[in-house]
């Protein structure tokens, strides 16, 4: 099926945009408070119109399941969590069905991360000029999500690449197209204790927790 563009060039194939949410690290750096915020990056990828979202599990898998049970995605398991991030992404991309023109690497405990968040990255990455994976970056810093392709994916699958490696840029810069965007989100998530504080302030948000872990 296709889709005619408004601004000219004919009937295009519509892209088959696959994600991958990471939700399996123990949060170690949190003092072990669960952060529910899962639900927004799937209300987020929907409204980004991803076809198939995969939910990676590890650390507190009983409670990230009961967090996600009511959206249509499929749940993939690590075992190996405690080995990183890398270990989580390849369980991620191996549950994924069939091949995807995109494949977005979703943080779960992104919180500022929407729909047109997404959606700004997909765009890049369809008119990037090369490289099989986007990285948005921010004034020198690196961002998520990222973005890939079909054939960085079989590649991650088939190979030693790691995509979180802060020197990803650097180290495979055939495989990389740097995204320069002035979206400051991108660079937002939380990791301590003290980043959920510092983040209600600025934006006046509320986190509510579970009554036997609230910080005390």
């Amino acid at each position: 099926m296709g889709c005619l563009l408004k601004q000219g060039g004919g009937l295009h194939a519509r892209w088959r945009v696959g994600g991958v949410v990471l939700a399996a690290g123990e949060g170690r750096r949190m003092g072990g408070v669960s952060k529910p915020l899962i639900r927004r990056q799937l209300i987020a990828l929907s409204g980004a119109g991803v076809d198939e979202v995969v939910v990676v599990t590890g650390h507190a898998r009983d409670a990230i399941e009961a967090q996600v049970q009511n959206f249509p995605v499929t749940l993939a398991h690590n075992e190996a969590h405690a080995e990183g991030q890398q270990s989580s992404v390849r369980v991620g991309l191996a549950a994924l069905t069939g091949s995807f023109d995109a494949v977005l690497i979703v943080l779960a405990d992104q919180p500022l991360i929407a729909a047109n968040d997404l959606i700004e990255l997909i765009g890049a990455f369809k008119k990037r000029p090369q490289g099989h994976v986007l990285v948005p970056v921010i004034d020198t810093a690196r961002g998520n999500p990222i973005v890939l392709d079909e054939t960085a994916r079989t590649q991650v699958l088939a190979s030693d690449t790691n995509l979180g490696c802060r020197h990803l840029i650097e180290r495979h810069p055939e495989l990389v197209h740097v995204y320069e965007t002035t979206n400051r989100r991108f660079l937002t998530d939380i990791d301590t204790v003290e980043d959920m504080r510092e983040l209600a302030a600025r934006t006046g948000w509320r986190f509510e927790l579970p009554p036997a872990q609230m910080v005390r």
